[in-house]
């Protein structure tokens, strides 16, 4: 679909949004989402030209294989309540994660922020807004953008992911930030569908002095696998991290609590914390030893360790 067409309908969607129900939004988007799955299939969940590896890029940490990134993305008050079962999840398993919170939506309490970073995990900022104002011109983003520098620094964050993952490469310098999470190799199903195709850090060096490097997500979304097209198991990211690891990429997960069922009672916009749980132990276990798993953050500075020192 060319852009101009996207923009056009993602901006009559969001225009509509409020009026509409939850479930007739995900209906909606189910059915658009089905439509681009057939005549996309020649690049979802696969883009064969992703697994280019960089010029010059020395290798993984460690002499490991591939390397796995865990995200969170916190969009509702009831993202927030499921937080501590997520991070508890994953210690179990051996596991850190970042998880990015929005600013406005809902009340986001410092001890939750303190307890992550605490316990080895990492805070990013989604966003004052879970939706598409941030980007709606350049006075917008720079409007929001100190907004958003606030509250990185009150936050001790250094990433970001925009709302929607929407992205502007250039307006995104003005962020305090070493790297940016809202792109990914391969992703038809988004407003903004512009793939990066690499499933490797990119490198954004066009201002002077406020470099960032882009970490695409590569593996699929929660939402889209479970919610839009219900899928009842993981095959689709066991195929896509098998396909990561052969091309010795970064397997990137954008994954969300506000979906995550911890209790065994699924809504209709929900899906079994196993799946994930069964995610983490397929890594563990068919890829011990292999992958050099860090928080976002970490990732970035290895990718240009002229940024920061950890």
């Amino acid at each position: 679909m060319k852009p101009f067409i996207e923009e056009a309908l993602a901006r009559a969607y969001y225009r509509v949004k409020p009026w509409m129900s939850r479930r007739f939004q995900i209906m909606l988007r189910s059915a658009v989402a089905k439509y681009k799955r057939y005549i996309f299939q020649n690049v979802w969940p696969i883009d064969p030209e992703a697994g280019a590896t960089p010029p010059g890029f020395p290798g993984w940490p460690q002499g490991r294989r591939f390397s796995v990134v865990l995200t969170h993305d916190v969009d509702t008050a009831r993202g927030v309540a499921r937080c501590e079962q997520l991070m508890a999840l994953e210690q179990e398993l051996g596991f850190r994660s970042s998880f990015n919170f929005v600013a406005y939506d809902y009340h986001l309490p410092p001890a939750l922020r303190n307890k992550l970073v605490s316990h080895g995990f990492e805070v990013g900022v989604h966003g004052l807004e879970h939706n598409r104002k941030l980007y709606e011109s350049a006075e917008s983003f720079e409007r929001h953008a100190v907004q958003i520098n606030n509250y990185l620094k009150e936050w001790g964050a250094v990433g970001f992911r925009s709302p929607c993952v929407y992205h502007n490469f250039e307006w995104l310098h003005q962020l305090d930030i070493i790297y940016e999470a809202s792109a990914f190799d391969t992703d038809p199903f988004e407003p903004q569908s512009d793939g990066l195709k690499t499933i490797f850090p990119v490198q954004q060096n066009k201002v002077p002095g406020r470099e960032y490097v882009v970490l695409p997500y590569t593996l699929p979304q929660d939402f889209t696998m479970f919610i839009l097209f219900r899928e009842k198991d993981i095959s689709i990211w066991k195929e896509k991290l098998r396909w990561i690891a052969e091309h010795g990429g970064m397997a990137l997960l954008i994954t969300h609590p506000d979906y995550m069922s911890f209790d065994g009672n699924i809504g209709y916009d929900e899906y079994p914390h196993e799946l994930y749980r069964d995610l983490l132990d397929h890594i563990r276990t068919e890829y011990e030893g292999q992958y050099w798993h860090q928080l976002p953050q970490e990732v970035a500075c290895f990718w240009n360790k002229s940024m920061c020192k950890l």
